[in-house]
């Protein structure tokens, strides 16, 4: 039987990673993984982390599991985190879930629990590559809209607008809450709100996924459009990753968050989750969503994980201005102007798979096929080696 099951291809990016592990050169520059480096390429744990991991080990004395949706004290946490004041004044159904992917995947699920099979789930084009494979395995149809210019480096806001303008009513549409992956190019405040008024005209729910919040602009500022979509229309769904801002990666802390009309669809959708998870994984991981939710209800350890993400956005930002003021002295242009207007870790360089791949091989620069690349993935030291080769292969 096993010898029957059809080959798979290669995830993209752990074939890159294995390439680079690889790789003999001292000089080689890894910008395809994402997920953060600090200045010395550690992906490093949270001072808070560690004194919210201590505090548990002092503390509790079982094991035991806790429930299928996971942790209640864990969902108020991240939905105050999240939502702010609307967590306290709206119902919402709450599910945590292995990481983002599993809510995303357990996003996916509840949208097919609700039955109608032509339901399309309209894409932004590009996104992150496992929003569509993972539709696809459920046999979920999908649509794509425009969002990225590659011209300007912008969102593509009258194209968005004409392709959701053509979305059927009860179609669901997937955002990225900030940091836009794999551009880093973000909605304004209001592009948001001009996306409310139509999804709300068409009759369309909002999915949002917010793996990178606090990583943009700020904890608040990142998630200021979203507030408002979600206070304007009668319901939607959130699936959040504590993998980055948290630094949480191998701990798999994941939530699903639906904001409802009402409190018999929020129990309805509740119950849902649970259910979905039984037949899934039964009980999410519950270390992880402890060490969140300790942090986010201590003043003392909430600020210093606050501010120690802060730095990482600074460094980020900071990395981002300094190559695209590198690589304008190496051009003479500004071609690479955007860079300094987009979010968080990523962004596409726009150049061809070739140049990619003779970046990898002539000057030991990694970065995915699409050339995303991660800032976060760069020091004071690779910056001008980074901007050196990517102008060698223009």
């Amino acid at each position: 039987m096993l010898e029957s099951i059809p080959p798979r291809e290669e995830d993209k990016i752990l074939r890159l990673m294995k390439l680079f592990a690889e790789d003999p050169r001292v000089g080689k520059i890894d910008l395809g993984v994402g997920v953060y480096h600090d200045a010395e390429g550690r992906t490093p744990i949270f001072s808070a982390v560690k004194q919210a991991e201590q505090r548990l080990v002092e503390r509790q004395e079982s094991k035991g599991y806790v429930g299928l949706a996971g942790d209640p004290a864990f969902h108020r946490a991240l939905a105050g985190l999240v939502l702010g004041e609307l967590a306290d004044t709206m119902p919402y159904a709450a599910c945590g879930t292995p990481g983002g992917t599993g809510a995303v995947r357990q996003g996916f699920e509840l949208i097919k629990l609700a039955g109608n099979p032509q339901r399309r789930i309209w894409l932004p084009d590009p996104s992150w590559i496992n929003h569509g494979s993972i539709l696809d395995t459920l046999g979920i149809p999908r649509a794509d809209y425009r969002y990225y210019d590659p011209a300007t480096g912008g969102i593509d806001r009258d194209g968005m607008l004409e392709d959701l303008g053509r979305a059927a009513p009860g179609d669901v549409v997937l955002l990225h809450g900030c940091c836009h992956n794999p551009t880093g190019a973000d909605m304004s405040l209001q592009d948001w709100a001009d996306l409310t008024r139509l999804l709300a005209a068409r009759g369309l729910t909002p999915f949002v996924d917010l793996a990178y919040q606090g990583f943009g602009d700020g904890l608040e500022a990142d998630v200021a459009g979203l507030r408002d979509m979600v206070a304007a229309l009668p319901e939607t769904i959130i699936t959040v990753s504590a993998s980055k801002n948290f630094g949480l990666y191998r701990e798999r802390v994941g939530c699903v968050l639906a904001p409802c009309a009402d409190g018999r669809a929020r129990d309805m959708t509740h119950a849902a989750l649970a259910w979905l998870n039984r037949q899934n994984y039964a009980f999410p991981p519950d270390h992880g969503a402890r060490v969140v939710t300790e942090i986010l209800t201590d003043p003392g350890l909430r600020a210093d994980w606050q501010a120690e993400l802060d730095g990482m956005r600074a460094r980020m930002k900071d990395n981002r201005v300094a190559l695209a003021a590198e690589l304008r002295r190496l051009t003479g242009s500004d071609r690479f102007g955007f860079l300094q207007a987009h979010k968080g870790m990523f962004t596409v360089l726009g150049l061809g798979p070739e140049q990619v791949t003779t970046l990898r091989a002539e000057h030991g620069l990694y970065m995915v096929e699409d050339s995303r690349i991660n800032l976060a993935g760069l020091t004071d030291a690779t910056i001008p080696l980074a901007a050196e080769a990517i102008a060698a292969v223009l």
